[in-house]
């Protein structure tokens, strides 16, 4: 792990999540936020989003995107609670929240989040209860209280977002196919490159994704076999990655942390992180601080 008090970095990534479904007391379930100049991004709502960005000190009205690399409760479980939170502290001049996923994203959000939606009885007490109204006045929020509105888009492979000082761009991974759609996600702005495997197989479909990046979060899927871990640091060499983070840790993963390093370190020659929930890692282009854990 490289460590450089002295930075200045202009873009964060906050490690929310980089558990397993098997959950222990240091990770449990997959989410990032990530932060490029000054707009914030959360990839993935896994078991205890919303607490863990109030642990990390972000409101979760701050962020406007989020992104799902596929639907395995342990990336999804929080997002009716992370809808209902981020409403529930509106004061209503937030922007409206934009969600990007394979499909079903629009028809699972529909069933959350609508007039028919299993959570909607919260919309429907708060805009029109008279405490709650008081308590969103109290909060800086002018009457009317307008009903929340949540932007889906459903992503194909090789899809585009274009917003102004981001880019990003969907690869398709293996891991839970034909039953889901499973995505990488390659964010490109000025400070960098950062990218996401999702819960990838660790082979030659990421190298694209991963090429030239400043910070490349991968998988430990399957790490406890030594030719797949040997697989996952044998691309990241190849793609040229600048700082490899290691999440999505079973418990038996993260009980080989000395031996699966080691083995890593053999192969791929950049900075590497063994990532646990709740820490920071920044970055100015190849300048990378890490703090927590």
């Amino acid at each position: 792990m490289y460590m450089n008090a002295e930075c200045t970095p202009e873009s964060r990534l906050f490690i929310l999540g980089c558990g397993h479904p098997d959950f222990t007391p240091l990770r449990w379930g997959t989410s990032f936020m990530l932060q490029l100049s000054g707009e914030c991004i959360l990839v993935d709502c896994g078991p205890a989003t919303t607490y863990k960005l109030y642990r990390a000190g972000i409101d979760p009205t701050a962020i406007n995107h989020l992104f799902f690399t596929h639907y395995h409760s342990d990336h999804v479980a929080d997002y009716p609670c992370f809808l209902m939170t981020r409403f529930d502290q509106s004061v209503g001049t937030e922007a409206e929240l934009c969600v990007y996923g394979p499909p079903p994203l629009d028809e699972m959000t529909h069933k959350i989040w609508s007039s028919e939606g299993a959570f909607w009885l919260d919309v429907v007490a708060r805009t029109q209860h008279p405490k709650s109204l008081d308590v969103y006045q109290a909060r800086g929020g002018v009457l009317p209280r307008p009903e929340p509105v949540v932007q889906v888009r459903e992503l194909e492979k090789d899809s585009i977002i274009g917003a102004k000082s981001w880019q990003c761009t969907t690869f398709e991974v293996d891991h839970a196919q034909p039953y889901l759609a499973c995505y990488g996600y390659r964010f490109e702005s000025d400070s960098g490159v950062i990218a996401f495997s999702g819960d990838a197989a660790p082979n030659e479909k990421l190298l694209d994704l991963a090429r030239g990046a400043d910070v490349f979060v991968m998988a430990a899927m399957g790490f406890v076999d030594l030719n797949l871990r040997i697989n996952g640091a044998e691309i990241a060499q190849q793609a040229g990655v600048k700082h490899l983070v290691i999440s999505h840790q079973s418990p038996q993963v993260a009980a080989e942390e000395e031996a699966i390093v080691a083995d890593l370190q053999s192969v791929y020659t950049g900075s590497l992180t063994w990532s646990v929930d709740l820490m920071e890692i920044s970055w100015k282009r190849k300048l990378i601080c890490v703090q927590g854990g």
